[in-house]
């Protein structure tokens, strides 16, 4: 993969921000590869994304940063510029559900997710064998239903320890404390079915199939302290019909749950993605 820097911002919008980043860009005689933007209309707001090729430059990604030093005071911008050469740490966090997992350590190993799994923190030892043949750390950390304090504090001490830029919650079924929420804000990412606020609770597909639902899916998104309300990253659904039987929507859904969480990590991994209050912008 070419190295490149990736360039995330977002400011108040005028006329004239694309002109000018790219002006300085390619007054330094870089390349760029690939570039979004986007306009909020509501929130009078402009996001944008630029790929620039690094050996395009003559300089590093820390000159390149002073550089754009005057115009992110001028324009008022969050800005964040990255290097594509350092792949983020993932530590993923999974319960007894096998499918989420299985599936990010397969792409994962095949190289279709680039970033390095720190390890793997469960609540239950159902997939440590699992884990273990992928050559990575199984952390088992009991999470008491009548003490989970103690517990999280070693969850948390376990992200600090790896210095993870992200935690995946691939079908782990233990609620986060507000604590950890705020700590990780927009570096935790869930997955659910997306039949939510209906059939809360144990066995979804079930409450679902009862209902004679037509449409299944699922929902990625950031972790906050409002349960299941945090920025949606990617959704995606499948049609159902009468004949379906609750194997057949338990099966489906979960292909759904997998595919839709993997895109979503991609787009974190790739810095795609600019929350704006509760909303996300996410460049594809």
């Amino acid at each position: 993969m070419n190295r490149t820097y990736r360039l995330i911002l977002d400011c108040p919008d005028q006329v004239g921000i694309v002109t000018r980043v790219a002006e300085m860009i390619t007054r330094h005689g870089g390349w760029i590869s690939e570039a979004a933007h986007h306009s909020d209309v509501e929130s009078q707001r402009f996001f944008s994304r630029f790929e620039i090729q690094a050996d395009s430059l003559s300089f590093g990604i820390e000159t390149l940063r002073e550089k754009f030093a005057p115009m992110i005071e001028e324009y008022q911008m969050n800005f964040n510029l990255i290097d594509s050469c350092q792949p983020k740490k993932v530590i993923l966090m999974a319960s007894k559900g096998s499918h989420c997992l299985s599936d990010l350590l397969d792409r994962w190993r095949s190289n279709d997710l680039d970033c390095e799994i720190s390890c793997v923190i469960s609540n239950h030892t159902d997939m440590q064998g699992l884990v273990e043949w992928y050559g990575i750390p199984y952390h088992h950390v009991v999470i008491d239903k009548d003490n989970k304090a103690p517990g999280f504090a070693q969850v948390e001490a376990l992200v600090d320890e790896y210095q993870a830029d992200c935690i995946v919650l691939a079908r782990y079924m233990q609620i986060l404390p507000q604590v950890l929420c705020e700590k990780y804000r927009h570096k935790v990412i869930n997955i659910h079915h997306s039949f939510l606020p209906s059939f809360i609770g144990a066995k979804p597909y079930h409450q679902a199939s009862r209902r004679g639902v037509k449409l299944i899916g699922a929902t990625c998104h950031y972790v906050t302290e409002q349960l299941d309300e945090g920025p949606i990253i990617d959704q995606d659904v499948v049609r159902v019909t009468h004949s379906d039987k609750v194997e057949d929507l338990v099966r489906l859904g979960k292909d759904v749950e997998k595919t839709v969480l993997a895109r979503g990590l991609r787009h974190h991994l790739e810095d795609r993605i600019l929350v704006h209050g509760n909303k996300t912008v996410v460049f594809s």
